[in-house]
């Protein structure tokens, strides 16, 4: 099945059900900044909760936390973001003064000296832009006052070890999980919600013994992609991309991204690094706290090694959303849908009176109300039956059931699937139990054919 997604009919879709509004729209929008309407919260909490569930529901390893955003200001000289988190910036001396990261520059001009891509003027010499939004605590802004909003959730996990470790009742190998905001002040934002200035990461540090870093950083690096895979991405759309030494992170003694096929090429779904025990160690030598694991039963201490798989909840949910569009014509007619695994959908049922009249619409919605008991679902009566189930289809409404005349007779609905598009009639009375049988069912997407 070949792809006809674009980015740009991605971004048309988000505007047009929902998902997604330009910030600030009203004032002329705020570039790279995105507001997520209805449908884009219901999504990307879905995708949220699947990956606690990974983590969480079905393990018994890991706990959550919520961290604060800002943290004591030694954090970030501790971890080295104060000195070491930066871009090479450029500007254009030419007409659009433009500033580039000039790294992504040599990427793309590998030969010969470098241009401004948007005017072809010459650029200045390259100066180190620190990444991270200052801010200021207190009345007075003064140097004592200054904090950072964080450009990853990570740390806050590492500054909770020991807390985690009194509390939680575990030991190594375990890990600690949390969603949260994080904030990167980007040279060059773009592609829609690929990257922003403000994004939502998801993230779990996963302490273990040295001698067991190696093994658990396989482990992680292959149930990562197959978390993907499970929630309906196509295989041939996912690659691990094993980093190079030179890329590696001077703490790192190995990283691994999953890549997915965008529209505008590979690109970081999510990291999955072996930090070894450079962050507990430099978090105890800043703080003066012992940030170590002590076997009660022998004795033994050690600080742990992390294995980190970090992804980004906006990121996810734009490759499922690109993953699942799709185009196709029925019955001279093109439809355009949302193939999206019956799990991440935001809306799983939407119940339909064929008209509205003969009772019909009060019927529909006394099967609504029992549905959405069971699961998030929608009642719509606007429009024709036809438009109602394309307004639905674009939604990744998975299954839609309409109240008609024969309903009123034998008490059955037509119950439809979006991605075969089969109709089969069923008792009022099985409905519930049948869609609760589906949602758990197996599930694999049309695109990978049969």
């Amino acid at each position: 099945m070949a792809d006809v997604v674009t980015m740009d009919k991605i971004v048309a879709l988000c505007k047009r059900r929902g998902f997604l509004f330009q910030s600030s729209e009203i004032y002329g929008g705020l570039g790279s900044a995105y507001d997520y309407g209805h449908y884009g919260v219901l999504l990307k909490t879905n995708v949220k909760n699947e990956w606690w569930r990974a983590m969480i529901g079905e393990r018994d390893d890991i706990v959550a936390l919520d961290s604060a955003i800002i943290l004591h200001p030694k954090v970030w000289e501790a971890s080295g973001h104060l000195a070491g988190f930066s871009d090479p910036l450029v500007q254009c001396l030419g007409k659009c003064k433009r500033r580039w990261r000039a790294d992504h520059l040599r990427e793309a001009q590998p030969e010969g000296e470098l241009k401004c891509p948007e005017c072809g003027g010459d650029l200045t010499e390259p100066r180190h832009f620190n990444l991270m939004f200052r801010t200021h605590v207190g009345p007075v802004e003064d140097e004592g006052s200054e904090v950072f909003l964080r450009p990853e959730t990570a740390q806050g996990i590492f500054l909770n070890f020991k807390n985690a470790l009194q509390t939680a009742r575990k030991k190594p190998p375990f890990g600690i999980a949390q969603v949260g905001k994080s904030f990167r002040n980007e040279i060059t934002p773009g592609n829609f919600i690929f990257r922003t200035r403000e994004f939502e990461q998801m993230e779990m540090e996963f302490f273990v013994p040295p001698d067991q870093a190696q093994q658990w950083y396989e482990f992680w690096r292959g149930a990562r992609r197959d978390w993907y895979e499970q929630l309906g991405i196509r295989p041939d759309h996912l690659r691990l991309r094993e980093h190079d030494p030179d890329e590696l992170s001077h703490y790192s003694s190995g990283t691994a991204d999953v890549e997915y096929l965008f529209p505008m090429g590979w690109s970081e779904l999510e990291g999955v690094a072996n930090r070894g025990d450079f962050d507990l160690k430099q978090h105890a030598e800043h703080s003066g706290e012992k940030l170590e694991y002590v076997d009660s039963a022998t004795g033994d201490r050690y600080v742990p090694h992390v294995i980190e798989p970090a992804a980004g909840a906006d990121r996810a949910m734009l490759a499922f959303m690109v993953d699942a569009y799709d185009e196709e014509t029925v019955e001279g007619r093109e439809r355009v849908l949302l193939r999206l695994h019956p799990r991440l959908a935001p809306v799983k049922v939407a119940v339909l009176p064929l008209v509205n009249k003969d009772g019909q619409p009060e019927l529909a919605r006394r099967i609504y109300e029992e549905l959405r008991e069971l699961m998030p679902a929608e009642f719509d009566t606007g429009g024709s039956i036809g438009k109602r189930y394309r307004r639905q289809d674009e939604i990744g409404t998975p299954w839609g059931v309409t109240v008609d005349h024969q309903t009123l007779e034998d008490e059955t609905v037509t119950l439809r699937d979006r991605d075969t598009l089969d109709q089969s009639r069923i008792a009022i009375t099985e409905l519930s139990a049948e869609l609760r049988r589906r949602l758990h069912a197996d599930w694999r997407s049309p695109k990978l054919g049969a």
